[in-house]
């Protein structure tokens, strides 16, 4: 018996959850059709916005490469970004030495670690060193370097020779997006040089992305999922990609919205 369109979607969007790209000829061995029909079902997709067509197959939609002012992305999923920061600050420990990339989820760490002794702080964010300023006790190390106004970071070839005289215990970055295939990426190319140094310089890589950030492409690269310790999502992290992770041996930690109330 044949599938129905609706089967056949579910399998074509699973496909692309994982793979990231499909083409015609396996999609219709795979679901026993010809390729006519996955040809207009990939049609009937992309007019529903579930997928981009491409020539002998499809892909994904999520590959983004334009970023939004830090202002705003202040704004974008708050509760999910402080209970996502909340889980990330329980993993520093006494004496640890940590660096925060820049983003409005890792700043949300330093709201949490006040309780903490003896933390050296680095970042290269100016939100973060300022708030840092305000809530934290510890040792703050500023990286200086090249001023990314819109994104209120210092960067570039000065901000990369600081990190790489430095080494610590762990790193958090914000990622842009998390992808099977492409593996961690951000939309700025110096700011994914900067995050790619951190991971350099760190015994444990932490990657924050909230469940928007999953399955998602943006525009420069960080490095592959093997290079991660530990990915911390939210809740509502789709079942595909826990299983993706689990796969990879990669640790998956969930935060739950309610916890940071």
């Amino acid at each position: 018996m044949s599938l129905s369109y609706e089967e056949r979607k579910k399998t074509i969007l699973d496909l692309l959850a994982k793979e990231e790209k499909v083409k015609v000829p396996a999609l219709a061995e795979q679901l026993n059709v010809s390729g006519e029909t996955i040809r207009r079902d990939l049609e009937r997709l992309d007019k529903e916005k579930k997928l981009k067509k491409v020539y002998g197959g499809a892909v994904k939609t999520g590959s983004d490469s334009w970023e939004p002012p830090f202002e705003l992305k202040a704004s974008m999923n708050a509760a999910e970004k402080r209970a996502v920061g909340k889980l990330a600050a329980s993993l520093v420990e006494d004496g640890d030495s940590i660096m925060l990339g820049n983003g409005t989820t890792t700043m949300e760490i330093i709201r949490f670690i006040g309780g903490k002794k003896n933390v050296t702080l680095v970042t290269h964010s100016t939100p973060a060193m300022l708030l840092a300023m305000e809530l934290f006790e510890g040792r703050i190390i500023f990286i200086g370097g090249e001023v990314n106004v819109d994104q209120k970071s210092a960067n570039g070839p000065l901000a990369e020779w600081m990190l790489e005289h430095l080494k610590v215990n762990k790193t958090f970055i914000s990622a842009g997006g998390v992808s099977a295939v492409d593996g961690i990426t951000d939309y700025d190319l110096q700011e994914a040089n900067i995050s790619k140094k951190m991971m350099e310089r760190a015994d444990d890589v932490i990657v924050l992305a909230d469940y928007t950030k999953m399955g998602k492409t943006t525009f420069a690269r960080i490095g592959e999922l093997k290079d991660i310790s530990v990915i911390i999502s939210n809740n509502r992290c789709p079942d595909e990609w826990k299983r993706i992770l689990a796969e990879k041996n990669i640790e998956l930690l969930l935060a739950d919205e309610e916890d940071t109330f």
